[in-house]
């Protein structure tokens, strides 16, 4: 009986100290994350996934629901194509209008890259943006001058940057010519 005594006494004190102040996860995963909603037809990139029109997609999200949200916003998908020699393993890509290619494993979102689009692409039908100032065809000056910028020292593949942690890109000349999140199929 002792015991049960002290034991509620415990949770007693413990439950006091809940000042009611503290959010929970969930608030706080509401909190200063929160994006604001984007128009049907808008794709916004971000370094951990990205967004279509009111659906958001973690990388890891499933492939038929990004892809049916990217055609929803962008239109019907323009190509389909493996790399079964990616160093990352097997790559399914999507292109979309706007020069997005979406990369795919087992089924799941793993990767994007925004590029200028290229000869005989449709035109696109919707909106593909970054996530901040930053966007494909940006000068360099901007680039060079947004937070987290960092040139990658030594890239083979051309004048490769990072923007933070999760994104990275590429310049050509005086514009940002590709930016990228995720899973790729660059070989160094």
């Amino acid at each position: 009986m002792r015991f049960g005594l002290v034991a509620l006494a415990a949770a007693l004190a413990l439950s006091a100290c809940d000042s009611g102040e503290v959010p929970s996860p969930a608030q706080r995963q509401q909190g200063e994350g929160v994006q604001q909603p984007l128009a049907a037809n808008a794709v916004e990139l971000r370094g951990e996934g990205l967004a279509a029109g009111s659906e958001a997609f973690y990388f890891a999200a499933g492939q038929q629901e990004v892809e049916t949200a990217l055609a929803k916003a962008l239109g019907a998908p323009l190509r389909t194509g493996s790399n079964p020699e990616c160093g990352a393993g097997p790559i399914i890509f999507t292109d979309f209008a706007g020069g997005l290619t979406a990369h795919f494993q087992q089924g799941r979102l793993v990767g994007w890259n925004w590029h200028l689009a290229q000869d005989g692409d449709a035109p696109a039908t919707g909106v593909v943006k970054l996530a901040g100032d930053v966007q494909v065809g940006s000068a360099r000056s901007l680039a060079e001058s947004a937070p987290g910028y960092a040139p990658v020292e030594g890239s083979t593949l051309g004048e490769e940057f990072a923007l933070g942690q999760r994104i990275g890109g590429f310049i050509a000349g005086d514009k940002v010519e590709m930016l990228y999140a995720g899973t790729q199929c660059f070989f160094r």
